[in-house]
């Protein structure tokens, strides 16, 4: 099932995306949160009616350094041995066909397609054999990094965690395999990365079990897998998209920071 956050009329609501195509996807709105029990209301609404949100509001965002090999390499950097954890904050947060600012301290933004873990439930040390679940579901993202920032201040707070530096979206995905799944970005419809999920170094349970063991993770928080190789910059003006197989397409323009 593909869940989605959204606006209409001022009203922010999930619902079932349902139908198949631009012009037929509908949403079937969802009574209650769609991380406990819920039901579908049988009100749908036109998905080309509605403003697309980021579709969950995490606590949360747990971003994963150097976890495809080949990205390390392109970049000068060894395979970690073990993973590299880093926070995005809620602030970085945007939903697709929402504008990525680039920001004022940086001369060098890239794009980074990835996938998205969505935590379902409450959980800490999380064993291997109960990782599926605590998952609610994936979604794309695009870990955007101010390279430059990022190689000068060594701490990479700043560099991914500004505002609009983490789009996610356009929906949640219930029923997908990970583990070998083709994702995809484009700069302006040309194609920049290409690669497959099952070429992580560290699976998801690897990196459920690796994070749970230092914090709780709380539903709709998000995990965010790494990058396969092929990064590169953005400009103001470009227009960017993840694809992931299975899940669908982030897009998002990069404008002027105000």
């Amino acid at each position: 099932m593909r869940i989605a956050r959204f606006s209409i009329d001022g009203n922010v609501a999930f619902g079932a995306v349902e139908g198949e195509g631009p012009d037929g996807l509908v949403l079937d709105i969802i009574k209650g949160i769609p991380y406990a029990e819920f039901e579908l209301s049988g009100t749908k609404v036109p998905l080309s009616k509605v403003r697309l949100l980021p579709p969950v509001l995490p606590n949360k965002v747990v971003a994963i350094g150097r976890n495809y090999a080949e990205h390390a390499a392109e970049l000068g950097n060894e395979v970690p041995d073990a993973p590299i954890a880093f926070f995005k904050p809620t602030t970085s947060v945007i939903g697709s066909g929402d504008a990525i600012e680039y920001p004022s301290f940086s001369n060098e933004l890239h794009y980074e397609a990835e996938l998205a873990v969505v935590i379902g439930r409450m959980c800490r040390e999380v064993p291997r054999e109960r990782v599926k679940d605590v998952i609610f579901g994936y979604t794309c993202a695009n870990d955007v990094t101010a390279r430059d920032a990022q190689k000068r201040e060594k701490q990479w707070a700043r560099a991914k965690g500004f505002d609009t530096s983490c789009p996610l979206g356009p929906w949640v995905e219930t029923d997908v395999d990970p583990s070998d799944l083709t994702i995809q970005a484009t700069v302006n419809g040309e194609q920049r990365q290409l690669g497959r999920t099952s070429e992580m170094i560290r699976s998801i349970e690897d990196l459920v079990v690796h994070i749970t063991e230092a914090m709780t993770l709380l539903p709709g928080d998000v995990i965010l897998t790494g990058t396969p190789a092929g990064v590169g910059p953005l400009h103001v003006g470009d227009e960017v998209a993840v694809t992931i197989e299975g899940i669908g397409t982030l897009t998002n323009k990069v404008i002027k920071r105000g």
